[in-house]
């Protein structure tokens, strides 16, 4: 895997050096999976894009850390994996918000193969 963005304020992995992140990967194809990346990247069916800072709902933290949700990223930004963190660990109920993440990433992806 290659990062390929941040979700992060003030990033710097995005713009040239995300191009040149694909560059690399559509040269070593053999050696790249995909991407952790906030959308996709690429239309190489072999390519796997995988997205953090997803959350129940859209927002920022004190840190710079900006989330979108499962429908944000798999439906509209193209992305085949949803990463949580906090969203999860930081639960009340870490199952049950597990759960409820799974179910809104499958929704999400179910409407964006129709």
């Amino acid at each position: 895997l290659l990062l390929g963005e941040m979700s992060s304020k003030g990033t710097l992995a995005e713009g040239a050096y995300t191009k040149k992140t694909v560059d690399m990967a559509m040269a070593r194809p053999d050696f790249v999976m995909g991407f952790i990346c906030t959308h996709k990247l690429c239309e190489e069916p072999g390519m796997v894009h995988m997205t953090p800072g997803v959350q129940l709902e859209s927002g920022a933290d004190a840190l710079g850390q900006r989330y979108l949700t499962p429908e944000v990223v798999v439906g509209e930004r193209g992305s085949d994996v949803i990463i949580v963190g906090r969203g999860v660990y930081k639960a009340k109920d870490p199952a049950k918000a597990a759960l409820e993440y799974k179910k809104r990433g499958w929704d999400a992806y179910s409407l964006a193969i129709q």
